[in-house]
């Protein structure tokens, strides 16, 4: 039992835990320590602040599930100590029942011996079950974190990452991490069964227990010192795995475009590359691990080796008994055993989890992208003023109350424009307020209700088209109506039509079930059931056919009667339905007013060039 690792724990357990769920919903209710509950428990929050360290975050995680490892090391200390106290019976059976000829003692020791494996046998059992527990528990917890902090709608600041590489490490990574929880199990049942061994030979002889327990704390420190190359490893063949599921994340996500494209053998061959690349840093990792736990174990070996040939001398010499003889031959080929996993359960399991942390932090404690403060309330229109970001320079812009807004620019300045309203980005000078009030004074949720930016390309989740386009209307009272104005309005009616199921037809992940039309609808919907005061959209009918796309326009106009939308497009049809144009040279403002004062500018533009 005690040779196997915690990863096998968690598989070779998974059964069991399945009929102690069964059992827990039938209505069988052991204490919580025996049968876990049926529903994850996400546990108590572990600490995580702007300072923490990876190393720090490891140390946290080891004590992240106090309330069922604290008795999970009890029981495994019970297991181990039994398993040190083996020995001990038999070597004292031995010189006073077998020696001796005294039948009644030998009974006794054969049932003490017995009452010993009982002992042993069900400490392991409930200590590893409670153990194993807590790693799932703590591992939930953390993937979920990792998860709210991926979808927040703030963002994250920092480099970019595919989603391959977020996804990589709210799994693998935080599955790493979890392991972590064990160092605080089965280690220090380990350590306690060298104690009692070596508490053990120091009572048979004081320079064979001093040995034992000077030497076993001497290599948990060469444990640590010699850690760090694999903890290198560790640390690049995570990244490179990330970057090849990123990779392949891009390709399923783009298989449309890179088959239209007759892309496919470049689209392979980066994927080999990536693959490739992972695969040597995962031989390399496995290298270093096999090495490192390798050499560990021989030092331990050689070690406790030397002290039962220590003892054979002593026997010869008729310095102990043939029962102490026995007790620590037995003790020396028993403690091989968690000296080695020591090895095993404590370097190699720590030594992969402070990388892990690494990169669970870079998660965790990413700034937002999105500012916000936390003013709770602005009325009024949404003004630039001396704005400057990117191409954009001192602009002064005050938008209408309500209306369609057209906006024409080029692409950098509509990335900029949208960045700073989406709140991704903050303004190199100037402002932008919402009735005087700074747009990055505003609490995060009150912001999302004033001004609503939509990307050109924002994803759907799995699930169905009107669970999606529901996802925007959240729990509002008028929830239902707000849903059927908005499939209305994006002509999602039209997608029902055609879509096997209807509304509730599934997406798929990222949408990936609908055509580029019609995953542009759907958004356009769930947008349009936020019922945001401003609304501002980024070429939102690019996909669509032009009979559809002035069908949306028209829909879409009437839809947000009353409240500001602004359309970053020179769409003819959003143009035609536009209560007011704005029209940008490079980053320079160049006009506001109506649609035919900008037709005439255009016109005029286009003479000219011609």
């Amino acid at each position: 039992m005690q040779g196997q690792r915690p990863e096998d724990l968690v598989d070779t357990d998974a059964k069991l835990r399945q009929a102690d769920s069964d059992a827990y919903r039938s209505g069988t209710r052991w204490p919580v320590w025996f049968v876990p509950p049926a529903d994850p428990v996400r546990g108590h929050e572990i600490q995580v602040d702007a300072d923490t360290t990876p190393r720090q975050l490891a140390v946290r995680t080891v004590f992240g599930a106090n309330r069922y490892t604290v008795p999970a090391m009890a029981l495994m200390v019970g297991h181990f100590v039994g398993e040190a106290l083996v020995p001990v019976i038999m070597g004292v059976a031995i010189d006073r029942a077998v020696a001796t000829g005294d039948v009644g003692s030998l009974v006794i020791w054969v049932i003490a011996l017995a009452a010993n494996f009982v002992l042993l046998s069900h400490t392991w059992r409930f200590g590893e079950r409670l153990a194993v527990y807590g790693q799932t528990m703590v591992e939930h917890h953390f993937r979920m974190r990792v998860t709210d902090r991926i979808l927040n709608p703030m963002g994250m600041a920092g480099p970019a990452r595919l989603p391959g590489v977020s996804l990589n490490i709210a799994t693998s990574d935080v599955n790493r991490l979890s392991y972590a929880v064990f160092l605080s199990v089965f280690p220090v049942g380990e350590m306690a069964a060298v104690l009692v061994a070596g508490g053990v030979l120091l009572f048979i002889s004081w320079p064979l227990g001093l040995a034992i327990l000077l030497g076993a704390p001497t290599l948990l420190w060469i444990l640590d010192l010699s850690g760090g190359p694999l903890r290198a490893r560790t640390e690049h063949e995570q990244e490179a795995a990330g970057e090849a599921a990123g990779t392949a994340a891009d390709l399923v996500a783009g298989f449309r475009i890179v088959k239209g494209l007759g892309a496919e053998s470049e689209a392979g061959r980066r994927y080999r590359v990536a693959s490739r690349h992972a695969r040597d840093g995962a031989i390399r990792a496995g290298r270093s691990q096999g090495a490192y736990v390798g050499v560990m174990q021989m030092v331990s070996a050689l070690f406790v080796v030397g002290v039962g040939v220590a003892a054979g001398l002593m026997a010869l010499d008729g310095q102990m008994s043939l029962g102490a003889l026995i007790t620590v031959v037995g003790l020396t080929q028993f403690i091989m055993g968690p000296l080695n996993n020591l090895g095993t359960n404590f370097g190699a399991v720590w030594n992969t989890a402070v990388p892990c942390a690494k990169r669970v932090l870079s998660v965790l404690q990413a700034e937002p992208s999105a500012q916000t403060g936390d003013v709770r309330d602005a009325q009024g229109a949404l003004a630039f003023e001396k704005f400057s970001l990117g191409p954009v320079r001192d602009l002064d812009l005050e938008l209408p109350i309500q209306g369609l807004v057209a906006v024409i620019c080029p692409a950098e300045t509509t990335e900029a424009l949208t960045s700073v309203l989406a709140r991704k980005m903050v303004p190199e000078s100037g402002s932008v307020t919402v009735g005087g009030v700074g747009l990055f004074d505003l609490d995060s949720e009150i912001s999302q209700q004033l001004v609503r930016s939509v990307p050109h390309s924002p994803d759907l989740f799995d699930g169905t088209v009107l669970e999606n386009i529901g996802a925007g209307a959240g729990d509002q009272p008028d929830r239902d109506s707000r849903i059927t104005r908005a499939i209305f309005a994006a002509a999602c009616d039209d997608v029902a039509d055609v879509l096997p199921l209807g509304l509730d037809t599934p997406v798929g992940e990222a949408g990936r079930m609908l055509s580029g039309g019609q995953r542009q609808r759907v958004s356009l919907a769930r947008a349009l059931a936020a019922d945001s005061g401003i609304l501002v959209l980024n070429d939102p009918t690019t996909a669509v056919d032009s009979v559809t796309e002035a069908t949306v326009a028209q829909r879409l106009a009437r839809a947000r009667a009353g409240h500001v939308t602004v359309v970053f497009s020179n769409s003819p049809a959003l143009l035609e339905v536009s209560d007011q144009v704005i029209i940008f040279d490079g980053g320079a403002l160049s006009y506001q007013g109506d649609v035919a004062g900008a037709e005439t500018l255009r016109a005029g533009a286009n003479g000219g060039q011609r």
